[in-house]
């Protein structure tokens, strides 16, 4: 993790009513993060934002191309959460196991720097209704084998996808998924 993406967990897990973010469990053979956080929308915006417009919200530092808009993701069963690549390359990050429109999104897949480890992981995105919009549970169990230990990737991971919903929510609230706590929220 780049001290960037330190400071920038840093910041969202002290800014209160933002996100929690937290490690539910971790091993020498796997862990589990959880992302809670309340968007300002209904649970079906939401959900559409996230399958239709992952390539606005989700961090360009965190994809092979350096390009957050060559994402997609493919909302059915055996969907892609796919990236092109230069040269007619690809990348599968996961795939869609359940889509649940408003509801649940699971996919199944190693992201990014787990993918060329001996892992897999499952990552549920629950949707609920909540006064005031929608509580977005993200949760990302990840097994498999590391020398170190699969623990040591916990915390990274955690603060990457902390950034990641971090990130949609700005987004859907406001337009900018780049939006800090110290920056004023647009009116």
């Amino acid at each position: 993790m780049t001290k960037r993406t330190a400071l920038a967990a840093a910041v969202i897990l002290l800014t209160p009513g933002w996100t929690r973010a937290e490690i539910l469990n971790q091993s020498a053979s796997g862990f589990t993060v959880k992302v809670t956080l309340n968007i300002h929308a209904a649970p079906d915006d939401v959900y559409r934002r996230i399958v239709r417009n992952v390539g606005d919200w989700w961090s360009p530092a965190h994809t092979f191309s350096g390009d957050a808009r060559d994402l997609t993701i493919d909302p059915r069963a055996t969907g892609c959460f796919c990236e092109k690549l230069p040269n007619l390359g690809s990348v599968r990050h996961m795939e869609v196991v359940m889509a649940a429109p408003g509801e649940r999104l699971v996919m199944i897949g190693a992201l990014g720097p787990l993918q060329p480890l001996a892992v897999t992981g499952s990552m549920t995105i629950q949707l609920s209704l909540v006064e005031g919009g929608t509580k977005l549970e993200m949760t990302y169990a990840v097994a498999g084998y590391f020398p170190a230990g699969m623990n040591t990737w916990a915390a990274p991971v955690d603060g990457i996808l902390t950034e990641q919903f971090t990130r949609l929510k700005n987004y859907v609230e406001h337009g900018d998924p780049a939006l800090t706590a110290d920056q004023p929220k647009p009116q």
